[in-house]
């Protein structure tokens, strides 16, 4: 049985389409006619591929490299072995992104998992649910009463859209996933597994114990938000749980009721975000962050993996550690504890 590939290019392409499809140079005009056939890590390579080459410790790569193009810095250039079509861009990682989304498209949005064009005869659907022609629902799917769908969003096999949720078009909602009181707007990719619009976690004590406090607020969803499999988003309990345009959620991250984030955010894998944290624009954070409840994180912060912010941190700046602090503070602590214990300080950049 031959082993499965599968995403690869849609057609051959030469290199000076590749060039020109990624805006970069091509250096020699005599390998224009080189025939990619695969896209590749610059670690293996292989004839036919395009690989990506970025300044730094990751130039070394050039010197044994087989490929029939690379994207790399003009100073590179010179440094790319003879065959290889040279491709020259500032930034050769986000060039490879981009020609990777043309040339393997499936790769870049996800596709209906059951070859479904439309609406499947084993999915439940509401009398009241509209749905726009041109979505698709796939086997299993149940649509709530008074949902909608807007057209071109794929609806995995088993997905649960709760009454009233509203979609929007051209997005995507993988298999088993459950949306429950939610507004969501267009282009979003919500992956395998996702919880949206749940309970928050929120308990008054009370003479016999914890009495819920019930959640009536909504998630809501901006245009072109990607959220990752098995993350969780609670519904806020009054006000609502706030996603903004353009912002990337990986994996395993959990949301607290009355979140809000703001637009074009990264947030890494395991990040656990309390109630009420609001977030700013731009701010990125490493897996495994911890924040506690009410924080404020002012635009563009960066925030180390593994730290735990305890307090508001303001626009602009790096932290880092446990408790988190600014990254300059935390790592100048580290390196003295290191000297208290003995150790030699380690090399690297002081930063996030």
């Amino acid at each position: 049985m031959a082993e499965p590939q599968f995403y690869v290019p849609s057609r051959c392409y030469t290199a000076g389409e590749v060039a020109t499809l990624a805006g970069a140079v091509l250096a020699d005009e005599a390998y224009a006619g080189n025939e990619i056939s695969n896209l590749a890590a610059a670690e293996h390579g292989g004839p036919g591929t395009l690989v990506y080459v970025e300044k730094g410790r990751h130039a070394k790569l050039l010197g044994g490299l087989i490929a029939a193009a690379v994207l790399c810095p003009a100073e590179l250039a010179a440094r790319v072995p003879a065959g290889i079509a040279a491709l020259t861009t500032s930034s050769p990682a986000l060039a490879f992104a981009q020609i990777a989304r043309v040339l393997c498209p499936a790769a870049a949005s996800p596709q209906a998992v059951t070859g479904e064009t439309g609406i499947s005869p084993a999915a439940h659907i509401a009398a009241d649910a509209l749905i726009e022609a041109g979505a698709i629902v796939e086997a299993g799917a149940v649509i709530g009463a008074g949902a909608a769908i807007g057209r071109g969003t794929i609806v995995g096999p088993g997905a649960v859209i709760g009454p009233g949720c509203q979609i929007g078009r051209d997005g995507y909602v993988g298999a088993s996933t459950s949306i429950l009181a939610s507004l969501i707007g267009d282009r979003v990719i919500i992956h395998t597994g996702a919880r949206i619009g749940q309970d928050g976690f929120r308990f008054m004590p009370s003479a016999r114990g914890l009495v819920k406090m019930p959640q009536l607020g909504r998630v809501v969803i901006q245009d072109d938000v990607e959220i990752g499999a098995n993350t969780t988003i609670d519904r806020g309990a009054l006000s609502d749980t706030l996603i903004g345009e353009g912002t990337k959620i990986d994996n395993l991250v959990q949301l607290g009721h009355n979140v809000r984030i703001g637009r074009h955010c990264a947030i890494a894998a395991h990040v656990g975000i309390s109630g009420s944290v609001v977030i700013g624009d731009f701010v990125m954070m490493g897996g495994l962050v911890g924040v506690a409840d009410h924080v404020k994180i002012g635009d563009g912060v960066h925030i180390a993996a593994a730290s735990g912010v305890m307090h508001d941190i303001p626009a602009g700046q790096k932290w880092a550690g446990l408790p988190a602090q600014p990254a300059k503070d935390w790592f100048r602590e580290v390196n003295m504890i290191r000297k208290l214990a003995g150790n030699k300080s380690r090399k690297g950049s002081g930063d996030v």
